[in-house]
């Protein structure tokens, strides 16, 4: 059930870097905080980078799954389905969105706007996820299953290595997405620095 581990840990990762540009929204619309754009950049990229082209991938690997064992799900695998299919649409607009608040200052609210709804859409598919399809996965998943899901996650992880320094090193862009947030949810503040 290693894969599950895996799952669990990049929804957390995934969930901190969404509460971390929603507090940081909040915080420059109070006033309270100087907006860092290219700290927005980067965490856009990251989600982007990480939870649609690298996150997605391995759900659909482990989901692929439940359909073999049980017909329960069903409805919620194809509503997941969907959404990671929809992917790409839906970073574009936040991507474009952050895109013209880089050309006009004075369009930091619809970039929030933008934000807000794909952080609303992301809450809600990750509880999809783990209030209905990975408890089902859990319960109908044999031995073997879990043998073989595990082997293809390692391969997929594998695969992305940033061994060779081809692939994006999420791990190290993580961190210092957390060193430059500002305080109480990062190390910050301090100007995100490519």
């Amino acid at each position: 059930m290693e894969a599950l581990h895996i799952i669990g840990e990049e929804h957390q990762s995934l969930a901190a870097i969404l509460h971390a540009i929603r507090f940081m929204l909040k915080e420059v619309t109070a006033g309270r905080l100087a907006p860092d754009l290219k700290l927005f950049q980067a965490m856009v990229h990251y989600l982007d980078a990480y939870a649609e082209q690298r996150h997605h991938p391995k759900e659909d690997l482990l989901f692929n799954y439940l359909p073999q064992r049980s017909s329960e799900g069903a409805e919620a695998l194809a509503e997941l389905a969907v959404q990671h299919a929809a992917a790409p649409q839906r970073i574009a607009v936040l991507q474009q969105a952050v895109s013209d608040y880089a050309a006009d200052p004075a369009r930091f609210g619809e970039f929030a706007l933008a934000f807000e709804t794909y952080a609303d859409f992301y809450r809600r598919h990750m509880l999809l996820e783990e209030e209905v399809v990975l408890p089902l996965v859990r319960r109908h998943l044999t031995a073997e299953d879990w043998t073989a899901v595990d082997a293809e996650f390692r391969a997929e992880m594998a695969a992305n290595s940033v061994s060779d320094g081809s692939k994006a090193d999420f791990k190290a862009m993580f961190s210092k997405l957390v060193d430059c947030a500002p305080a109480p949810i990062g190390f910050g503040p301090r100007p995100y620095r490519d």
